[in-house]
């Protein structure tokens, strides 16, 4: 089974497939779409991956997944999975009357949601770069979610939108212009 060091021999694979089909990309453009499919933001991101690969003593950082301190499992829903299109990854708990440890995700961003009062604080904040957020603005503003309407906000050299959990987290979704 192919893994992400592979991505180079995927790359070549698809294109072939899609020149057969009288479709023609980069190279450059094939690379990127594997990154993405392997879960990666781009090309340069899956490279640097694959250098550290070869060296075993390398220090390498993977994604960071933020920790969000919840309250209320059907209101953490209602706003995560309802409102912003995430998906349940997997739960967790110890026991039946136990608190909640869950992993949900949307397009390569995990966020892990925990009732658990020593694993987060409330009221925190974080920052997620991304691309399509006009797209995402449309999406969210399309929704009949009542107790938020975020706009979307222009900062000079980014886009930006801005949201708050029922448990006063905020995450500030954010576009990088140019």
């Amino acid at each position: 089974m192919r893994d992400y060091r592979d991505a180079k021999a995927m790359a070549k694979a698809m294109r072939d497939e899609l020149a057969n089909n009288n479709v023609t990309i980069s190279h450059s453009q094939a690379l990127e779409i594997v990154a993405r499919q392997l879960g990666l933001a781009s090309w340069n991101i899956l490279s640097a991956k694959i250098e550290n690969a070869e060296k075993p003593d390398a220090i390498a950082f993977e994604q960071a997944v933020p920790i969000v301190r919840i309250f209320d499992v059907p209101k953490a829903h209602e706003f995560y999975l309802g409102f912003l299109g995430f998906s349940v990854d997997w739960e967790h708990r110890y026991g039946e009357q136990f608190p909640l440890y869950t992993q949900i995700s949307r397009g390569g961003l995990r966020l892990h949601l925990s009732e658990h009062s020593g694993d987060a604080t409330p009221g925190g904040n974080m920052v997620v770069y991304m691309t399509g957020i006009r797209a995402f603005h449309a999406e969210l503003s399309g929704k009949n979610y009542r107790y938020m309407k975020p706009g979307l906000e222009d900062e000079g050299t980014r886009l930006e939108v801005t949201v708050i959990d029922p448990f006063n987290n905020r995450i500030r979704f954010m576009e990088l212009k140019g």
